[in-house]
């Protein structure tokens, strides 16, 4: 019997591992439709925290203060508020996400998004925006960890959602947020300064 047992499990370890695959889905950031205001500054202002519909039941929470923005997407850590990631200059994300979605058989999951931020980089012409696509580890149920794993310039660079998709699909399972390194990718267009604010 223990021979049978042995035999198996090395049959098993012969076996290839279960392929998955990815695509993409896309959402869309509605404010007025799709929104809800958690937090306001008593001051008022533009301080205020916001949760919105993502994918299939994961939320997008976006934390505005200052003409800046810091997304977090999925399920935050329990009990802690995300780490503020934003770029240094005025910002804002645009209305659509795109999820990367490993599906496996029936299982479909969202490893990472792709969204587009539009940053000022002169503050005497508010018109004059650089372009980048921020991607972003997607916090999981129980987990919570989300964060930035890269940000590719799309001003001037015609292959940037290619190049996102595929930093996405290869980073996001084992980025290890606040210890992992970004990528980053940039060409003519240098990419605006961008920060995390550990707690």
């Amino acid at each position: 019997m223990r021979n049978l047992l042995v035999l198996l499990a090395l049959a098993a370890l012969g076996e290839p591992a279960a392929a998955t695959d990815m695509k993409s889905e896309y959402t869309a950031i509605d404010f007025e439709k799709t929104c809800s205001t958690f937090s306001v500054t008593q001051e008022g202002g533009d301080f205020a925290n916001l949760v919105c519909a993502g994918w299939r039941g994961y939320p997008v929470i976006f934390y505005v203060g200052d003409l800046r923005e810091s997304i977090f997407y999925g399920f935050p850590p329990s009990g802690a508020e995300p780490v503020w990631e934003s770029f240094s200059a005025f910002n804002s994300a645009g209305p659509k996400i795109e999820w990367r979605i490993e599906v496996d058989g029936a299982r479909e999951v969202p490893v990472a998004v792709i969204h587009r931020w539009f940053v000022s980089n002169d503050p005497e012409d508010s018109d004059k925006k650089t372009e980048v696509l921020v991607i972003e580890k997607v916090g999981q149920i129980g987990v919570g960890e989300g964060c930035t794993i890269g940000l590719v310039v799309a001003s001037g660079n015609p292959k940037a959602n290619e190049t996102a998709r595929k930093i996405a699909d290869e980073q996001a399972h084992d980025f290890a947020c606040g210890a992992d390194e970004r990528v980053v990718v940039s060409g003519e267009v240098a990419l605006p300064e961008f920060d995390r604010q550990e707690n």
